[in-house]
């Protein structure tokens, strides 16, 4: 409390550089101005975010619900509980004949706490993690907080955005610590195949792998990283596949050395994740998948009706996207500056979409159209976009 006629010298307090320094995320700068825009009372299309957009399941909201009634608002055990771990343990015997112990795993409040925990326990200052540009956004920045330096890896679109064992080699040095692969991909919506897994994982250095959109999968079949290596971090959740993004409910699966470190900063930095959440993510795993089923097939519906547009509007797609609920699309041919067309296509359309920019220089020229939208929103965003170009 300031007393009056005190004249104490006071410490100036500010914060730190590289929480000053920090980059924004551009995706979350289009949403936050399209959401002024809405309090102007303009109708937006949001095609900018990456949220499902179903309610998430009924047979997962009851099992919450019976949780709440039971008195489980209780912490659990900092590892995640039990009933949850096995449950995750039998989904990746199910889905990928992969045998994973409950040991191994440590379940988080979403991916981001899980990657952030990985990198917390596997970067010296001035070690370098090996990743694709155009990337998710926020790799970089948790690599370069906690001392790392990201390594850029440029994937192409005439490849399909596949980021291969050769091109990785390049990059390789004395203070490479990791490499980090996301398939499917966020932004581009492509898939490693299963070949290009397999080289990769023989470069023997530990792989940090984010499937965080397994199961969004149309006219291929995604692969887990531990069906060719062990000596890899699996990070995945619910909020993508089960429409769980509030619930905040993910999970990292390690090897079994780095267990207790893991465990030891989840318990300093976030004690547990959710119990509620977590009764819920058990009916997720073994209740939820017809539901599921029907979310993919609709999602897939979307997909093939985006591409389709964009394609007749000009865009460029020299390889379609097969997993997550993006397009990834060439727009070069109406700008090189994908921040400004982002934006100015918001500002006069109406219409959010995320600049390439944001997920790496590499990205510079795309646009990333998310289909986690009803199809009437689609048919109208794209029907704006239209005018747009045809008004530009």
């Amino acid at each position: 409390m300031h007393i009056q006629g005190e004249n104490k010298a006071q410490k100036e307090c500010r914060p730190i550089e590289k929480a000053l320094d920090i980059p924004s995320f551009i995706v979350m700068d289009v949403m936050e101005r399209a959401l002024e825009l809405q309090k102007q009372g303009h109708h937006i299309i949001h095609l900018e975010i990456g949220e499902p957009d179903f309610p998430t399941p009924e047979c997962i909201c009851r099992a919450s619900i019976e949780a709440l009634r039971k008195g489980y608002t209780h912490y659990t055990h900092s590892l995640g509980m039990l009933e949850l771990r096995e449950a995750i343990c039998e989904y990746y015997d199910h889905k990928y004949g992969v045998t994973v112990n409950p040991d191994q795993i440590l379940v988080t409040s979403g991916t981001s706490p899980a990657l952030l925990l990985i990198f917390a326990a596997l970067i010296d200052p001035g070690e370098q993690i090996i990743m694709s540009d155009p990337h998710y956004p926020c790799y970089p920045n948790y690599v370069r907080f906690l001392g790392g330096e990201p390594v850029f890896v440029n994937v192409e679109e005439a490849e399909g955005f596949q980021l291969d064992a050769v091109q990785i080699k390049k990059h390789l040095g004395p203070k490479v610590k990791a490499l980090l692969i996301n398939s499917p991909s966020n932004p581009t919506g492509t898939l490693l195949s299963k070949e290009k897994m397999q080289a990769i994982a023989e470069l023997g250095y530990p792989i940090i792998s984010d499937e965080i959109y397994h199961g969004l999968v149309y006219e291929e079949k995604e692969h887990c990283i531990l069906e060719f290596t062990d000596n890899a971090f699996v990070l995945n959740g619910f909020s993508k596949l089960f429409a769980m993004t509030g619930w905040r409910l993910g999970y990292v699966i390690a090897p079994s050395h780095f267990m207790r470190p893991l465990q030891k900063l989840q318990q300093n930095f976030f004690i547990s994740a959710s119990s509620i959440s977590q009764w819920a993510g058990i009916t997720a795993l073994r209740s939820a998948q017809d539901d599921v089923e029907k979310m993919r097939e609709i999602y897939n519906e979307r997909r093939m009706f985006l591409i389709s547009k964009l394609k007749r509007l000009g865009f460029g797609l020299a390889t379609e996207p097969r997993g997550a609920f993006y397009v990834f699309a060439n727009a070069k041919h109406l700008s090189s500056n994908s921040y400004d067309l982002a934006f100015e296509i918001l500002e006069k359309a109406h219409v959010g979409v995320a600049p390439g920019i944001d997920f790496g220089d590499n990205g510079e020229g795309y646009l990333r159209f998310s289909y986690a939208n009803s199809m009437e929103n689609l048919a109208e965003g794209l029907r704006r976009i239209e005018r747009y170009l045809q008004e530009r």
